[in-house]
């Protein structure tokens, strides 16, 4: 009986501590920003992380072929917006970048591998991030109190091939293009989505597009982020963008843009069409692709 248990606590530990072997995709991540037609600055920012885990055998008398020794990557794509109309966009849009990956850099670990989502620890980690972020935006608005009223949107993906975390916040939005079909996977935080949420007719909804009703601010308590778990698919590309884009290329062009082959021309593409269709706003593309190895 004493070994049985201590082949089933064996199990279970195995269960709990171990992930199943993922590393068989390759990512890549292109990116661009512009600032439009109108807008004399740019008030969006983006950014791309990897965070490796190496392990490196330092001493032993295994032979060298022996060992197989597998680093792990994971990838953060983060794009921020900074709310129009609001004083000091630019500064807070560079400023809740800053911020994340100030608190990256602080946190105690990090997820290199992805077993089961577990959505309790995963919006504990994004709660822990975004109060760690407006905490930011307090402490420069008790410093410069002109500052008080900036405010931006931040939509982030972290990448744990095959597995994507978005958490979002504003009206940045993230798309997946699977199979030839286009998918929104954020729901924008705005006054005219709350009211087509409540039944009210789309062209009247339209209005107030640009209103938001969350987004990271020096002037809010409490700011609570949506956050969903995407599995990919080998050849899924993940778009992270600002309304520059959404707002001004529709998503079935979205989504014929995307087909394009190389990455970098299908990110160029989707600047350029909402330059084309008159740029009314900065332009930020974040967009990568899975594949196997």
């Amino acid at each position: 009986m004493e070994d049985e248990t201590k082949e089933q606590r064996g199990v279970s530990y195995a269960d709990n501590f171990f992930a199943n072997d993922e590393s068989g995709f390759t990512v890549e991540i292109v990116a661009a920003t512009h600032v439009g037609r109108v807008r004399k600055r740019n008030e969006d920012h983006f950014a791309v992380i990897r965070r490796t885990r190496r392990c490196e055998l330092l001493l032993s008398n295994l032979q060298e072929d022996a060992v197989n020794l597998v680093d792990g990557h994971a990838y953060g794509l983060l794009v921020a917006d900074g709310v129009g109309g609001a004083r000091h966009g630019d500064f807070a849009s560079h400023l809740v970048l800053e911020a994340t990956l100030h608190a990256a850099d602080l946190a105690s670990s990090w997820v290199m591998k992805f077993k089961d989502f577990d959505a309790h620890e995963i919006r504990q980690r994004v709660d822990a991030y975004v109060s760690r972020i407006q905490d930011e935006f307090h402490r420069h608005a008790k410093l410069d109190p002109d500052k008080s009223q900036m405010g931006t949107t931040l939509t982030g993906a972290y990448l744990l091939p095959p597995h994507a975390i978005i958490s979002h916040i504003g009206d940045s939005r993230a798309y997946i293009r699977r199979q030839g079909k286009l998918k929104q996977v954020t729901r924008d935080h705005t006054l005219a989505q709350s009211l087509i949420d409540r039944g009210a007719d789309l062209k009247d909804a339209k209005a107030f597009g640009n209103v938001l009703v969350n987004s990271i601010d020096a002037f809010r308590d409490h700011i609570e982020a949506d956050v969903v778990h995407l599995e990919m698919e080998a050849r899924d590309r993940l778009l992270l963008c600002s309304d520059g884009l959404s707002d001004m290329v529709s998503e079935e062009q979205i989504s014929s843009l995307l087909e394009v082959q190389c990455l970098k021309e299908c990110c160029d593409g989707l600047v350029n069409a909402a330059l084309e269709n008159g740029g009314k706003d900065n332009i930020t593309v974040v967009l990568c692709e899975l594949t196997t190895n």
